[in-house]
């Protein structure tokens, strides 16, 4: 086989983009083809269920770059196209038209697809999913004549979504299998603060339920049957019950994947010259010890960066903390670290939960493993670093606004 010069990248999104991106600015000079399946330039999802979604933020401003970015830095944008095979071996993608692409280095940054409900009527007119920017089209279009809509998911696509449509000023309900929004994430006592954030801006929540079927009416979704025998009435359903990595290509070109595409601290997977990043990379955290798949924005934007530059043969790791946000009515949350469920034995609040005006930290053994700061800014440095410093805090002094945290850090860094 001739040695191919090109770097290829599948997945036209933001963590596709940032990847070219870094690689030119890393002095890369030779091709670059990134393909996508979506017709969009690449472009950021946050404001698909944020300002986007609620019409304060113009289509242009979700774009990663401007639209002649590609052909100034010589990036062979291919949007509309799908990549069906992979062959290692030949250092070779198959297109859907049957075109091959060869490679010396191919990055998979192929995301994550929303999760379908398998139930009677999930696939009526009007059941609604949120993830590229058609979908985000879709639903401001139902908005704007609906006056009633059902969310199934209260996590956090389901909870912007359903604030948002509060915003257009239509009546909603959330249905949510857990007895909490989001207890899985943030654990009981955050989960409480955003179930009383909706029920305090008019959503009807209802936890601890079970949907049956959605029905219809002319093959249109006009309500959702429980399963305690209940019905609710609506114009339109969204689901938004949690996403799944898309790995059919890594699997079937015999990578290894869990939950996700399984990828070391560089990102390469157990395949020579292929590697993966963001959504779809369950990649080994040297910080934490193990490997995770984070979902989030933040992830895309910086991940393809130790990508790229390990494809240029640098050696690099990719350790920084999760980090993500969200935007609901009066709320704005960033939330810093990891703290899974059952990794942790004590949360702290610093400020007030009443008026929303607080940090939260999940507390392991007096470690401190994540922060969530909601309506308190320009802290997600300190926070980070009580993260990454592996120091023990002293719970007391993390509760007192009084005491600052960068004094906390240092009197942790004394004690630890």
């Amino acid at each position: 086989m001739a040695a191919n010069p090109a770097f290829v990248i599948v997945g036209a999104g933001l963590a596709g983009a940032k990847a070219a991106e870094t690689l030119r600015e890393e002095g890369f000079d030779g091709p670059i083809a990134l393909l996508g399946e979506e017709s969009e330039r690449p472009y950021e999802r946050p404001p698909l269920s944020k300002g986007y979604l609620q019409g304060k933020d113009e289509r242009e401003t979700a774009f990663v770059h401007p639209s002649g970015w590609y052909a100034e830095h010589d990036v062979d944008l291919r949007l509309g196209t799908t990549v069906t095979a992979i062959d290692p071996a030949a250092h070779e993608v198959t297109l859907s038209d049957g075109g091959r692409v060869g490679y010396a280095k191919l990055l998979l940054t192929t995301g994550s697809s929303p999760r379908r409900l398998s139930l009677p009527g999930a696939d009526l007119e009007g059941v609604l999913h949120l993830r590229r920017f058609a979908d985000s089209d879709r639903i401001k279009e139902t908005f704007g004549s609906a006056s009633r809509v059902v969310v199934i998911g209260a996590g956090w696509i389901g909870l912007e979504t359903a604030a948002a449509a509060r915003a257009a000023g239509l009546e909603v309900t959330v249905l949510e299998t857990a007895e909490l929004p989001l207890l899985q994430v943030l654990g009981r006592e955050a989960a409480r603060i955003f179930a009383r954030l909706h029920t305090d801006n008019g959503v009807e929540l209802r936890c601890g339920v079970k949907v049956s079927e959605i029905t219809g009416t002319d093959g249109r979704a006009t309500g959702v049957l429980l399963a305690d025998g209940s019905r609710l009435d609506t114009d339109a359903v969204i689901v938004g019950v949690g996403i799944t990595p898309n790995t059919q290509l890594a699997a079937a070109a015999g990578l290894e994947v869990d939950n996700g595409i399984r990828v070391d601290a560089h990102l390469l997977t157990s395949r020579p010259d292929i590697h993966a990043a963001g959504d779809v990379a369950n990649a080994f955290h040297p910080l934490l010890g193990k490997h995770i798949r984070v979902e989030h924005w933040a992830n895309a934007l910086n991940q393809p960066r130790t990508a790229a530059k390990t494809m240029l043969g640098q050696d690099v790791t990719y350790d920084r903390v999760p980090y993500f946000f969200t935007d609901q009515y009066d709320l704005g949350m960033e939330y810093t670290g990891y703290a899974e469920p059952g990794s942790y034995d004590q949360v702290v609040f610093r400020g007030s939960t009443q008026t929303r005006e607080f940090i939260a930290f999940w507390l392991a053994g007096g470690r401190v493993l994540a922060g969530m700061n909601v309506n308190v800014w320009d802290v997600t440095d300190p926070i980070r670093d009580l993260v990454t410093s592996g120091r023990t805090v002293d719970a007391n002094e993390l509760a007192d606004t009084d005491v600052p945290l960068t004094d906390l850090l240092a009197h942790a860094e004394k004690t630890g």
